[in-house]
């Protein structure tokens, strides 16, 4: 099969021809339709993740078609249509018995613990525990882009944040996770405040349903968000992952607010300062926020059914693997406006 491969820590990407993969006893091989392109292949690239080996193949969100289902699966077979989370839990562990595989401490992600989806095939694990079945209505670049951002943005706020009508949530990033994190927020009834630092991005978080936007042009960010919102967000999510998006975050909620960190913060150069004084004198509460579970996706789906939620209007454009090769490397800096979402047949 033909898949984007990189050799190294930050080498140049390739596309070239490799084995196709076999299922695990527990697990399936899926032919990918479509599969996301998100910053966390970015981190994955640049070396920031110490669960990867190479020469590896990147790739986490994804849906497709079962093509191969080892001997111990049960619920799945040749030809069913699914998506997965970008987190596989075990099955196995309390967590998981609970339904919190995004935790699970013995978890597999493609595209990270092992070779991902940036190819026409993909092994995944635990395949009774993590593959989601997808509705009729829903196809597969829709279902690619919910994975990993999507999903994420959705737990963030319902089950995280528990953000609610009438309350004020401060979006600091409008790529992928951001704008899903907007439309999600608008759905659940709250105000919306977008910041990014590219006015396309923002026109297109006004268009979902931002109340307001604000460019991160040098602006004081928390004082903007306070001036807006009367005194600060009651949440606030940063969807970027930086030392300056966080705090910019935690500084533009009101007293006792909720934070959700989502953009990952690796260590480069020591781990990033957060401003703690201000977590603990205005009694904040910070959270993180990794996937969501296979098990809380029928609430999602349903919304999606009903179109209250619409995540296919977040698709920007759609590339191929060549295209993905070549754009990996500096997706950390890209202008995204949206979901870039990848082919592996064109």
């Amino acid at each position: 099969m033909r898949a984007v491969v990189i050799d190294a820590v930050r080498a140049v990407p390739e596309v070239r021809q490799v084995a196709e993969p076999a299922p695990p006893p527990h697990g399936v091989v899926v032919k990918v339709m479509a599969t996301g392109m998100c910053r966390s292949d970015w981190h994955g690239w640049a070396g920031h993740d110490e669960d990867i080996v190479f020469p590896h193949v990147p790739g986490h969100e994804l849906a497709g078609v079962v093509v191969e289902a080892g001997p111990e699966v049960r619920r799945w077979r040749a030809g069913d249509r699914v998506t997965v989370p970008f987190v596989c839990g075990c099955g196995r562990c309390e967590w998981c018995r609970g339904g919190d595989a995004q935790v699970c401490p013995e978890q597999q992600q493609p595209g990270f613990t092992h070779w991902g989806s940036f190819a026409g095939y993909v092994a995944l694990h635990a395949a009774d525990t993590n593959l989601v079945a997808l509705p009729p209505e829903v196809d597969f670049p829709t279902a690619a882009s919910l994975g990993c951002r999507f999903a994420t943005a959705y737990r963030a706020l319902s089950g995280r944040a528990r953000a609610g009508a009438g309350e004020w949530v401060t979006v600091v990033g409008a790529g992928g996770v951001g704008l899903s994190t907007v439309m999600i927020a608008r759905a659940l009834g709250a105000r919306v405040v977008a910041v990014d630092r590219n006015p396309q991005a923002l026109t297109v978080a006004a268009g979902l349903g931002a109340d307001h936007t604000v460019l991160a042009d040098g602006t004081d960010i928390p004082a903007a968000v306070a001036d807006l919102t009367g005194g600060g967000s009651h949440v606030a999510v940063d969807a970027v992952g930086s030392e300056q998006t966080c705090a910019d975050a935690i500084l533009s909620l009101r007293r006792r607010g909720r934070h959700v960190q989502v953009g990952l913060l690796p260590p480069a150069g020591g781990h990033p300062r957060v401003p703690m004084a201000r977590v603990i004198g205005w009694e904040l509460d910070v959270l993180g926020s990794h996937g969501m579970a296979a098990a809380d996706y029928p609430a999602m789906m349903a919304l999606i059914e009903r179109g209250l939620l619409q995540p296919q209007r977040l698709i920007e454009r759609t590339i191929g693997l060549d295209e993905a090769a070549a754009m990996l490397p500096g997706f950390d800096r890209a202008a995204v406006a949206g979901i870039t979402v990848v082919d592996p047949a064109r």
